[in-house]
């Protein structure tokens, strides 16, 4: 469980939320209860199918606090609650700034700088770590130049101009991505980034974990009532997620990356857990699947300091702080929205 500004996550899978006087109590089945007053509260968001009890629901729409409902590994299920009367205008700001030029513009270069950064001291921690083993002096190059991209993609003019800094930067980025794969390289070579279909392991990889990490933040935009459908920098399409394909750009090197390399250095994933179907298309088999969902659970767990928050949360709740965050900034709370800096 944990209260982050004014709103309470409960990730616990046997977590049950019930009213006890002016207060949500949450139970457990290992651990003593928690009390937390609900005039203290804006949201509630409960990882756990256990859910929820009736009179709790019902206290929390006369209050006007929506409960976002998610599956334990991080699924949208429901809202109820005041979500859809209390949010509305939140939502209306977020169209108007999506129509407005210099207002998505804005909101698309702090988190273009965001990702550009976190790409950066992904390369440059692994030349700390392992420098013996990489090309120290190509990495820092590389790291270098997305270091020049990032502070012209602060002074981008429009969104296209953006889009290609971002682009420029990204294959600085995946043309070190190699010098990344410290073992089991003759199984596990990049090239480029392929996406439809993923044409090698890495590929493969990489696609699922967006995937995770694309619903993962559709879902945190969904609990503070903005619709992940309508994005900033991403274009408006049909079925796209624009958003939540805005919001995971941040978190892309630092939490899908990183676990892809951590799974293929560790020898957690190999060259067994990969099939290629008749298209070309590499992809993971059920086992595989089934392992990098386990790591993707245990890596959602693990504990980091918020670097602008100045407390504890685990990655799962990351894109959610961002969300929140977000949504601070469209109603006016704070001046600026501030992405997530690696540290």
């Amino acid at each position: 469980m944990k209260k982050m500004l004014n709103t309470l996550y409960v990730t616990s899978e046997d977590a049950y939320a019930a009213l006890n006087g002016e207060t949500v109590e949450i139970s457990f089945a290992d651990k003593e209860n928690k009390r937390i007053p609900l005039h203290t509260l804006e949201n509630i968001v409960l990882f756990s199918y256990k859910g929820a009890s009736p009179e709790l629901m019902g206290k929390c729409e006369e209050y006007g606090i929506p409960i976002c409902f998610f599956s334990p590994r991080g699924k949208y299920l429901a809202t109820v609650g005041a979500a859809i009367k209390g949010n509305v205008l939140l939502r209306k700001t977020q169209y108007r700034f999506s129509d407005d030029e210099n207002e998505s513009l804005r909101i698309s270069r702090n988190i273009i700088t965001g990702k550009l950064y976190n790409s950066e001291q992904i390369l440059l921690r692994v030349t700390r770590d392992h420098p013996f083993q990489v090309d120290v002096q190509g990495i820092v190059t590389a790291a270098k130049r997305i270091d020049e991209y990032l502070m012209m993609a602060r002074a981008a003019e429009t969104k296209e101009s953006l889009r290609g800094i971002e682009g420029l930067a990204a294959s600085e980025y995946f043309g070190m991505f190699n010098e990344l794969i410290l073992r089991q390289k003759s199984d596990f070579k990049f090239s480029v980034r392929t996406r439809r279909p993923p044409l090698d392991r890495i590929n493969a990889l990489l696609s699922f974990a967006y995937v995770l990490l694309s619903n993962m933040c559709a879902s945190a935009l969904l609990s503070v009532g903005m619709d992940p459908y309508v994005g900033f920098l991403h274009t408006d399409k049909p079925g796209r997620k624009s958003l939540a394909l805005d919001l995971m750009e941040e978190f892309r090197s630092i939490l899908a990356d990183r676990l892809v390399l951590t799974l293929i250095n560790n020898r957690v994933i190999n060259e067994g857990h990969f099939a290629v179907q008749s298209s070309g298309a590499v992809i993971l088999t059920d086992e595989g699947k089934k392992i990098f969902l386990s790591k993707w659970q245990e890596k959602k767990r693990t504990e980091i300091m918020h670097p602008y928050l100045k407390e504890k949360i685990t990655w799962g709740l990351a894109p959610y702080s961002q969300a929140m965050l977000l949504a601070r900034y469209l109603r006016g709370d704070i001046d600026e929205y501030p992405p997530f800096f690696w540290r």
